[in-house]
């Protein structure tokens, strides 16, 4: 299997919970990992725009997967720390576009960053969270 095809299926085994997000993934790399969330009803709040709880857990799933891609085997990760900024409000209806860069890789841990941003262009949100890593090993 190349190195590609598994940064691939990495991306594909969402878990349960990101699997709710249906979520597509359009690149997958130990670098950048970029997907694309129509946003629907089923993910708005009282205001009838994109809920800040599901900003945080989409970016929450797409930091730890893109983590998942820089682990080796018997690695695991958890998050420790998450920070979100909301700048802009996303109407149901959009398609988000979202980027998830490394802003560092370390041997306990990693930080991501993770940019929404809107049909429009315009930055909804940056989400920047820390990957804790777990191994079985000593």
């Amino acid at each position: 299997m190349s190195d590609q095809s598994r940064y691939d299926e990495i991306a594909r085994q969402m878990p349960p919970f990101g699997q709710l997000f249906e979520l597509r993934i359009l690149h997958a790399h130990p670098d950048c990992l970029r997907a694309e969330l129509a946003v629907t009803e089923a993910l708005s709040n009282r205001n009838g725009v994109l809920h800040g709880g599901a900003i945080m857990g989409l970016a929450d799933n797409l930091g730890g997967t893109a983590t998942f891609l820089n682990l080796t085997d018997g690695q695991g990760t958890t998050t420790i720390e998450s920070k979100t900024n909301f700048l802009r409000a996303v109407a149901i209806g959009e398609t988000l576009t979202t980027e998830t860069t490394p802003l560092h890789r370390g041997r306990r841990t990693q930080i991501w960053q993770t940019r929404l941003i809107r049909s429009d262009g315009k930055l909804a949100a940056i989400v920047t969270q820390t990957q804790m890593i777990l191994s079985d090993t000593p």
